[in-house]
């Protein structure tokens, strides 16, 4: 089985009521529910944390897994320490998500000190981009066991 850490950072946990125009209605628990209903063969660890460090721990804890997906929310912008963390698993797989375009909001937004770190960045796709890179993931571990229709995930 493979297992999936699905980390959220900053203001994650007050998706559904926070900026539902931007962020959509979809609470963090119902973007779970659809990825694990998405994908059961999954093992997922969901964490959130609005406390930086706690998130360097989550980091540092998914480097046993076969992959991570990260919204890092506002430290996407300013977090050395995040980005830092998430070089240190090496060969563990990283897709940066987020739910809004960040491209096409305030120019502060457009930059991320995260995606150098990653293999993968989804942004405005809302929930969706959660499971486009659930998916890369999977095609990625499908890859690395032998699959050869898998190249380049």
């Amino acid at each position: 089985m493979v297992r999936v850490f699905v980390l959220n950072g900053v203001n994650l946990g007050a998706l559904g009521a926070r900026r539902p125009e931007v962020y959509g209605t979809l609470t963090l628990g119902d973007i779970e529910r659809r990825l694990r209903e998405r994908f059961p063969e999954v093992e997922f660890d969901f964490r959130q944390t609005d406390h930086e460090g706690e998130m360097v721990g989550f980091v540092r804890e998914a480097r046993e897994s076969d992959g991570v997906v990260i919204n890092p929310g506002a430290w996407t912008h300013y977090s050395y320490a995040l980005h830092d963390a998430l070089e240190t698993i090496e060969g563990v797989p990283k897709v940066e998500v987020h739910l809004s375009n960040v491209h096409a909001r305030e120019p502060w937004r457009r930059h991320s000190v995260i995606s150098p770190a990653v293999d993968a960045v989804v942004a405005g796709m809302g929930p969706y981009g959660y499971e486009a890179a659930v998916g890369y993931l999977l095609r990625g571990a499908e890859a690395r066991r032998g699959d050869p229709s898998e190249v380049n995930p």
